[in-house]
């Protein structure tokens, strides 16, 4: 028994009994996500998976990332199921984007006091999206630090690996003049500009969490907090055909500043802003916010979650298989001589 006066962990403000109960409630779900290539279960210092012996020539991709403030719109709702399923989704569309699928995913939740069940709420939406996207999630780190986080906030990152076969890899070279450009339909605002979006909202508009987003018959919390769109299941048949030359996925800096990326250093892109309708959650933004277009055109995706570079010839079949798994998508334009993005 400790001596009257005598300090320990939990005095401090880190409750160790509670991070055990937390752990023990996460096992479960850490095992609905395990595969044949699973190796280990949580509570090992690191986590075990074993490469897929049906790759014949493996390359490892691998990606971390985080959802960002869009946990301050989570915290505001107390809505905790969802930023999981973001953060994986978004792992994963970064590393589709060079042809990968993933293998297995890891997790970090740093908080100011051990939740039990906003913990257990965070880590359940990344299992049921590691389940949705055929992904282990291997392991992960939950870290109480009182004096780090204010009470009531998390904060939460992840770590993904993938596969593609060498000669898959999408890495910009089979891309030319002429390749036509298909963009594949977003959920909302995904998992970016969130610092903006929630100055309009909550100070320019000054709306609350719960009030009506105008002009959607939805709260706030429901239009911001929109799952980010894992495209793996509507992309899989056209990269498995191999009729995708190359893939950006729209996340910070928006178009401009993610599909030159895949173009390599002497090509550009022209795109026609009139071959989709901005969804109007990005409309109400820039009306709101007195937003500039080309500002919203860098920071939002607006409606625009990725972008598939395929030859003309196949345009028409990967659009097909792209509807048959239920993804908007339309063809924008083609890519061109020169560098960076040409509007018309």
């Amino acid at each position: 028994m400790p001596k009257s006066g005598a300090l320990d962990y939990r005095s401090a403000g880190v409750d160790l009994d509670a991070a055990e109960r937390t752990m023990e409630g996460l096992k479960s779900l850490v095992a609905s996500t395990r595969d044949e290539h699973t190796l280990s279960a949580l509570g090992h210092f690191g986590g075990l998976y074993a490469v897929p012996g049906d790759v014949a020539s493996p390359v490892l991709v691998s990606s971390t990332d985080s959802v960002g403030t869009k946990v301050m719109v989570a915290f505001q709702a107390r809505r905790h199921d969802t930023v999981g399923q973001d953060l994986v989704n978004h792992c994963v569309d970064d590393i589709l984007v060079q042809g990968a699928r993933p293998l297995f995913f890891l997790d970090y939740v740093g908080c100011g006091a051990m939740e039990e069940s906003v913990v257990t709420a965070v880590v359940g939406g990344v299992a049921t999206a590691c389940k949705e996207n055929g992904c282990a999630l291997l392991g992960g780190e939950t870290a109480e630090m009182p004096e780090f986080y204010a009470k009531g906030e998390y904060d939460l990152a992840g770590f993904i690996v993938g596969v593609v076969e060498r000669d898959r890899i999408l890495d910009g070279s089979r891309v030319g003049v002429g390749d036509v450009l298909i963009g594949l339909g977003s959920t909302g605002l995904h998992t970016n500009g969130y610092t903006l979006a929630r100055k309009i909202v909550f100070e320019s508009m000054g709306l609350a969490i719960d009030d009506e987003f105008p002009e959607s018959g939805r709260s706030v919390a429901d239009v911001l907090l929109d799952v980010h769109r894992s495209y793996l299941p509507a992309l899989s048949e056209a990269l498995d055909a191999g009729r995708v030359r190359g893939l950006a996925h729209i996340t910070g800096g928006g178009i401009p500043g993610n599909l030159p990326r895949t173009l390599g250093s002497e090509l550009g892109a022209v795109i026609d802003l009139n071959t989709w309708e901005v969804p109007d959650v990005f409309r109400v933004l820039r009306e709101a916010g007195g937003v500039e277009r080309d500002e919203m055109l860098r920071v939002f995706n607006m409606g625009v979650g990725m972008i598939a570079v395929v030859a003309p010839e196949d345009v028409d079949s990967v659009m097909e298989g792209l509807s048959r798994g239920d993804c908007p998508a339309w063809v924008m334009g083609e890519v061109e001589a020169g560098k960076g993005v040409r509007w018309t």
